[in-house]
Parts: C-alpha cells; sequence; structure tokens
C-alpha cells in the first residue's frame, strides 16, 4: 500500500492559501503510508512528464486535520516516489489543527 487511504476530495475546510502562503512553510520528511490522497485519479502522463513541477512547487503540499495528513497537491510527485521505491518523501505540511487552536 502506498497511502494510508485515498479519498475523493478534501474533508477539511478551505483554507485560502495561496502559492506564497505555501512557499513559506518549510518542507519536512513525511512517510507515505501516513498520507491520504485527496485524489482518486490522476494522468499518466503528468506522472511520466519529467518537467511536471516545472510550474510549480518543488514540494507536495498536505494538509494536517484532525491529526490526519492529507495529500492537496503532488500526487504525482508522491506516486513516482514510490515507484523509485521511496518511502519518505519531502512535504509542506499546512497543520490546520494547529491553526484552528490558536484562532479559537
Amino acid at each position: 500500500m502506498i497511502f494510508k487511504d485515498v479519498r475523493d476530495g478534501r474533508p477539511y475546510p478551505d483554507h485560502g492559501f495561496s502559492n506564497r502562503d505555501w512557499a513559506r512553510i518549510p518542507p519536512r520528511q513525511v512517510r507515505l503510508v501516513d498520507l491520504t490522497a485527496t485524489k482518486r485519479e490522476l494522468r499518466l502522463d503528468t506522472l511520466l512528464d519529467d518537467d511536471s513541477t516545472f510550474y510549480g512547487d518543488l514540494f507536495p503540499h498536505a494538509v494536517q486535520w484532525q491529526d490526519e495528513l492529507y495529500l492537496e497537491d503532488g500526487l504525482h510527485r508522491a506516486l513516482r516516489a514510490a515507484l523509485q521505491q521511496r518511502t519518505v518523501i519531502h512535504v509542506r505540511v499546512l497543520d490546520l489543527d494547529e491553526l484552528r487552536g490558536t484562532a479559537g
């Protein structure tokens, strides 16, 4: 099993983070089996494209919500890592649990 689970959509509230906001979060290592994918489908041409991150962030984006890690962006990069038999990837993690705790 590559991911902890695969869902169709995001169970957490909209966070409103822009690409610039994400860039401020330092990447950290995350085990693939600890991530829940939020997309059920992928495009094979994107998976196989060496330049798929050319216009985007080099690191996948994950959201921590209710003690679960959801892969929001970077499914193709995560799967490429799994195909290379890597079990850990660097991911930018937005901790919504922490943000909600400090806001309320």
